[in-house]
């Protein structure tokens, strides 16, 4: 199930607890892609929160947000870039995309298999995709306060299972969202302790959001006849035994 993408704009731009998750999130994504320069970047999902800092820089940068959830433009005061598309089926030709981020768009889906064919598809060759998705184990799963609360949960090994079934190879992975998904004053101040012994100390208390990031495996082409077995082979090049007549 889809969240309204008024709900989701209202959590991450006007309240409190969701700007400190998009700047946690955002800031975890740029550790691992700190540029995108000359790039086509792409969103699915509501991953505008986190794409900003490649406007200035990339090639393109779009953001694919599904049928169920709705639009909205973005971003604010710049040219739109936002885009409503089928979950099934993207709007972008087959590898052209350098950097796909998925954000609320793979557990919320109906179909996520087709959502992450739309993924390989769209991913050119030596592209990666970042999907961020709700930790099972985590406190942000469980409150259906954030966006985080609705749709399936993952564990750190079903995701990992899912991608490689499409043929993603997993290349890093980690957690964020330490900090409890609360208002409250004393966890706003404290967020950013929180967050740090979580990454020093992840087994005191499991990070909210999962964050994978995979390359597109692309398969060795088979020729024809490359790989048959033959059933009568030539001696021809054998050398020949000692004695006898040449």
């Amino acid at each position: 199930m889809h969240l309204d993408v008024k709900d989701l704009r209202n959590f991450y731009y006007r309240s409190t607890l969701g700007r400190a998750a998009q700047k946690v999130i955002r800031d975890q994504m740029l550790a691992l892609w700190p540029e995108a320069k000359g790039q086509t970047v792409v969103g699915f999902g509501f991953a505008a929160p986190l794409l900003r800092p490649y406007l200035g820089q990339a090639r393109r940068v779009s953001c694919l947000m599904p049928g169920p959830q709705g639009v909205m433009p973005w971003p604010a005061g710049q040219p739109n870039v936002s885009v409503l598309c089928e979950e099934t089926h993207w709007p972008i030709e087959t590898g052209h995309v350098d950097r796909l981020v998925v954000m609320h768009g793979l557990e919320t889906s109906e179909w996520p298999a087709a959502v992450l064919e739309e993924c390989y598809r769209v991913l050119g060759p030596g592209g990666r995709a970042l999907f961020i998705v709700p930790n099972r184990a985590g406190l942000w799963s469980r409150n259906d306060r954030t966006p985080f609360g609705f749709g399936r949960p993952f564990t750190m090994g079903q995701l990992d299972q899912q991608l490689k079934l499409w043929g993603f190879k997993p290349e890093r992975s980690q957690t964020a969202l330490y900090q409890p998904p609360s208002e409250r004053r004393f966890w706003r101040k404290t967020a950013g302790f929180c967050e740090k012994l979580g990454h020093s100390l992840p087994l005191i208390a499991a990070g909210g959001v999962l964050m994978v990031e995979v390359s597109k495996q692309i398969p060795a082409p088979k020729r024809p006849g490359l790989g048959q077995r033959v059933r009568k082979p030539s001696f021809v090049l054998q050398p020949m035994p000692e004695g006898l007549p040449v």
